[in-house]
């Protein structure tokens, strides 16, 4: 007699559909990330000075329709102090990568909505997935807005967002893409939960990486990246001349140049050493099969990213560095939250990735 555990929301065979949906979602969010990435490092986030959920998906179709937004971008305190030497072919070059970045926000909602609905009227649906998606669908709505609550912040005296608020905007980002990963791997190859020693390590590891992400987001935020191009010293030392000089002491780790991106550097390390900490208990507690595969390249992707990272600095954060750099974050998070949902999932029947090896 089939056990009850053994009953997984896979076995129903209506929920490969809404796994397979999941998955794709999880993958546009992820180019999501990166396009906003581009969007940051070309300083196009402010080249569109108005939000318009529904109409804002329509292009500028006319010579007017142009120099109607041109005038708009005008009137920015980034185009008066920074590129007031932007003529309109100019200012079309930042537009166009803004206006995909939304567009494709857009282009995620109706991709998570719409077939949301769709499973929801059928019953596919089981398992507990229905209000985990409503979850995620009410954070994708939030996000919209957070994006929108960012740009206004450069739309008055400053020529750049908010570190704070971009920090924030992308922290949400990684939270929906987590909560989607999660959630594909949970519907894909389904088992029975159990505790492993090394999952609060793996816990651990993972808000590291979340952490130092969003420090990479403040490091971008005020362009820190642009200053201390040395490794392993900045400026002939260890820590950096006036690192704390502003007060009260917390603004140095949030708006002083030298103490961002000490601290991201510092996070960078340590996560890949944290990485090979895990890679060494994996052997020794004899993880097998895709267990051992995400311990093993999970060690192998930070030691990468940090490569990345080195690289990017040394360089003066060109674009391509940049995104790189930028996806190998998303790399390491997705293979440590991968391991995680090894570590903590006994295989009870054979799910649709396990079919595929």
């Amino acid at each position: 007699m089939t056990s009850m555990f053994k009953r997984t929301p896979f076995e129903d065979k209506r929920t490969l559909s809404v796994g397979v949906w999941l998955a794709l979602c999880t993958v546009l969010v992820a180019f999501m990330i990166l396009l906003g990435g581009a969007t940051r490092l070309t300083d196009s986030g402010l080249s569109i000075v108005d939000w318009k959920p529904i109409t804002g998906i329509f292009p500028p179709l006319s010579e007017a329709d142009w120099l109607s937004l041109y005038e708009k971008y005008k009137s920015t305190a980034e185009f008066q102090k920074q590129n007031f030497w932007m003529e309109p072919a100019d200012f079309k070059s930042i537009f166009w990568l803004e206006f995909l970045h939304r567009v494709m926000g857009r282009i995620i909602g109706i991709a998570f909505a719409f077939p949301l609905l769709w499973f929801l009227m059928s019953g596919k649906l089981v398992g507990g997935l229905l209000p985990k998606c409503l979850v995620i669908f009410a954070l994708g709505c939030a996000q919209g807005y957070m994006g929108w609550y960012m740009v206004q912040s450069g739309l008055t005296e400053r020529t750049d967002v908010s570190q704070y608020r971009l920090a924030a905007h992308l922290g949400l980002a990684l939270i929906i893409y987590m909560a989607l990963l999660w959630l594909s791997l949970s519907t894909l190859r389904p088992g029975k939960k159990r505790k492993h020693e090394l999952s609060k390590a793996t816990q651990t590891f993972i808000l590291l990486v979340f952490t130092t992400t969003i420090a990479g987001a403040f490091v971008a935020g005020i362009d820190a990246g642009l200053a201390y191009n040395t490794f392993p010293l900045m400026d002939g030392g260890y820590f950096p001349r006036g690192w704390l000089e502003m007060e009260p002491v917390w603004r140095n780790f949030f708006e002083n140049t030298a103490a961002v991106q000490f601290i991201h550097r510092q996070l960078g390390i340590f996560v890949a050493i944290f990485s090979i900490f895990l890679w060494v208990k994996a052997w020794q507690k004899n993880l097998m099969g895709p267990a051992k595969c995400a311990a093993n390249l999970l060690a192998l992707m930070a030691l990468v990213q940090m490569c990345l990272g080195i690289t990017t600095l040394l360089t003066k954060v060109p674009l391509v560095f940049g995104l790189l750099h930028q996806a190998g974050a998303l790399c390491v998070l997705s293979v440590s939250i991968w391991l995680m949902y090894e570590l903590i999932t006994e295989r009870t029947s054979e799910g649709y990735l396990d079919q595929f090896g």
